[in-house]
C-alpha cells in the first residue's frame, strides 16, 4: 500500500471519527461528572456510583450491542444505494429496542441478588439501588438514542449524534451539581448518587425526543422513507437478521465490557478507598478508550459501505488503516497520560487516601490503551465484514478467563504466589492488559485472515 492510499484512507476516516469521537466523550463525561462531583459530596456514595455503573452497564452494554448492528447493515443498504430498504431496518431496530427495553428496565429495578452475589457492603447497596432506580427510567431513551445513533453512523452523519451528545452535556452538568449537591435557597434536596442518576434520566430522555425530532424534521433524512407510512410493522426476517449479528455483537461487547467492570464488584471487598480509587482509574481509561472507539466505528462504516458497492479492495485498505491508525494515536495518548498521571489524578479527586489508591493502577496504561486499542479496531473490521462470532469467543476467553479469572487469582492471593505490588486492585489491572494483549493478537490475526479472502472471505452484501 502506498503512503498516498495510506494518507486517503486516514482522511476519510478522520472526517467521520472526530464528531463520533466528540460525541462519545460527551457520554462518557456523564459518568465523569458524577465522579468528580461525588469524590467532593462522600466516598460512600462515589463507591455506591461504580457499583451502580457495573450493574447498570451489565443490562445497558449487552442491549446496545444488538441495537448498533443495525450499523453494518444499514452501512450496505447505504453502500448500494437501497435507502428505503435503511430506514426500514431502523423502523425494526425500533421494534428491538422497545422489546429490550422492558426487559433491562425491569431487571434494572430488581437489583438486589445481583448486588448480594458479591458481599457489596448494605449500606452501598441502598444506596446503589436507587441509583439504579433512576437509570431504570432512563433505559429506554438511552436505547432508542443508540439506534438513532447507530443509524446516522452508517450513513455518513456522526455530527448531527455529536450535536445531541453535546447538547446532553451541556444540560447534565448543572443538573448534576443541582441534584447530587442541593440548592437549600430552592429547596432542591442534596440527593448524592441518586440526584446524578436522575440527572442522567432527565438528559437521556431529551436527547431522544430531539432525535426523534430531527428525524421528522430534517430533509436529509426523505429519502429513507421513514415517516411516509408510519412504523413499519415488526418484521420477522429482519429482526432475525439483526439479531444473528447483534447477539453475538451484544455478547462480545457485554463479555468485554463486563470482564473490566466486574473488578469493581470483587475490588468492593477491599473497602470504599480501594474502590473509590479504581473508579478513578476505569473512568480514565474509558475516556481515553473513546479514541479507539471512534476510529473503529469510523472505520467499521466506510468499510461496511464499500462491502455495499461491490468495492472489495478499497474496503480492505480501509480496514487495515483504520488499525494502523488507532494503534499510533493510541501509543502517543498512552504515553502522554501515563507520564502526566499524577497531576491527573489530582484533577479527580483531593483525597490523598485515594490518589495513592489510584496511582499503582495506571503503571501499565501505556501498554493497556495500546492493546486495547488495537482489539477494539480490529473488532469493528470485523462487524463489517459480519464476523462477529468468533470475536465473542475470543473475549470470552481472554477477558474473562484471563483478565477477570487471572485477575481474582492475583488480586486474593489464591495460590500464595502473588508479589506484594500486585495484591488487590494492581492484580486485576495487570491480567485485564494481559487478556487485551491475547485478545489483540488473535482477533488481528483472525482480520488479516479475513482480508485476505480466508476463511471468512466471501461475504455477501446484506440482501
Amino acid at each position: 500500500m502506498t503512503a498516498a492510499a495510506t494518507w486517503h484512507s486516514v482522511r476519510r476516516i478522520a472526517a467521520l471519527a472526530w464528531p463520533v469521537l466528540i460525541g462519545q466523550l460527551a457520554v462518557v463525561a456523564f459518568t465523569t461528572i458524577d465522579t468528580l462531583l461525588l469524590s467532593h459530596h462522600s466516598a460512600l456514595d462515589l463507591a455506591a456510583l461504580a457499583i451502580g455503573q457495573v450493574a447498570y452497564l451489565t443490562v445497558f452494554i449487552g442491549f446496545m450491542g444488538m441495537v448498533l448492528a443495525i450499523g453494518p447493515i444499514v452501512g450496505q443498504h447505504f453502500g448500494a444505494r437501497r435507502l428505503a430498504q435503511a430506514g426500514r431496518q431502523l423502523h425494526q431496530t425500533v421494534w428491538l429496542t422497545l422489546g429490550l427495553s422492558f426487559v433491562g428496565s425491569a431487571l434494572l429495578l430488581v437489583p438486589g441478588a445481583f448486588l448480594g452475589l458479591f458481599q457489596i457492603p448494605l449500606d452501598v447497596q441502598d444506596k446503589a439501588q436507587t441509583y439504579l432506580l433512576m437509570l431504570a427510567f432512563s433505559l429506554p431513551a438511552s436505547l432508542l438514542f443508540t439506534a438513532f445513533r447507530g443509524f446516522n453512523s452508517a450513513i455518513s452523519r456522526p455530527k448531527a449524534v455529536m450535536v445531541l451528545q453535546v447538547c446532553g452535556l451541556a444540560l447534565k452538568v448543572p443538573l448534576s451539581a443541582l441534584l447530587i449537591f442541593g440548592w437549600p435557597a430552592a429547596h432542591v434536596p442534596s440527593l448524592g448518587v441518586a440526584g446524578a442518576g436522575l440527572a442522567t434520566c432527565l438528559c437521556m430522555w431529551a436527547q431522544a425526543l430531539a432525535a426523534g425530532w430531527l428525524l421528522r424534521r430534517d430533509p436529509h433524512y426523505q429519502p429513507f422513507e421513514l415517516w411516509g407510512r408510519g412504523l413499519h410493522r415488526p418484521d420477522r426476517a429482519a429482526l432475525l437478521n439483526q439479531l444473528k449479528l447483534g447477539v453475538p455483537m451484544g455478547l462480545s461487547i457485554l463479555i468485554e465490557v463486563t470482564g473490566f467492570a466486574f473488578m469493581s464488584l470483587f475490588i468492593a471487598r477491599l473497602g470504599t478507598t480501594a474502590l473509590a480509587g479504581h473508579q478513578i482509574a476505569v473512568n480514565l481509561v474509558s475516556m481515553m478508550f473513546m479514541l479507539p472507539l471512534a476510529v473503529g466505528s469510523a472505520t467499521s462504516t466506510l468499510a461496511a459501505q464499500r462491502i455495499g458497492a461491490q468495492d472489495g479492495p478499497d474496503a480492505r485498505r480501509v480496514a487495515w488503516h483504520g488499525v494502523q491508525l488507532a494503534t499510533a494515536l493510541a501509543a502517543a495518548l498512552g504515553l502522554a497520560v501515563y507520564l502526566g498521571r499524577e497531576q491527573v489524578v489530582r484533577w479527580y479527586t483531593p483525597d490523598v487516601a485515594v490518589a495513592a489508591a489510584c496511582l499503582p493502577l495506571l503503571a501499565w496504561l501505556p501498554l493497556f490503551h495500546l492493546v486495547d486499542a488495537a482489539q477494539t479496531v480490529a473488532t469493528f473490521a470485523l462487524r463489517a465484514y459480519r464476523v462477529a462470532t468468533l470475536p465473542m469467543f475470543v473475549f470470552a476467553g481472554s477477558l474473562w478467563g484471563v483478565g477477570l479469572g487471572g485477575g481474582y487469582v492475583l488480586a486474593f492471593d489464591v495460590w500464595g504466589l502473588t508479589p506484594p505490588a500486585l495484591l488487590g486492585a494492581p492484580g486485576y489491572w495487570v491480567a485485564s492488559t494481559l487478556g487485551l494483549l491475547l485478545a489483540a493478537a488473535v482477533l488481528l490475526t483472525v482480520l488479516a485472515a479475513v482480508l485476505r479472502g480466508q476463511p471468512y472471505g466471501s461475504v455477501k452484501p446484506a440482501a
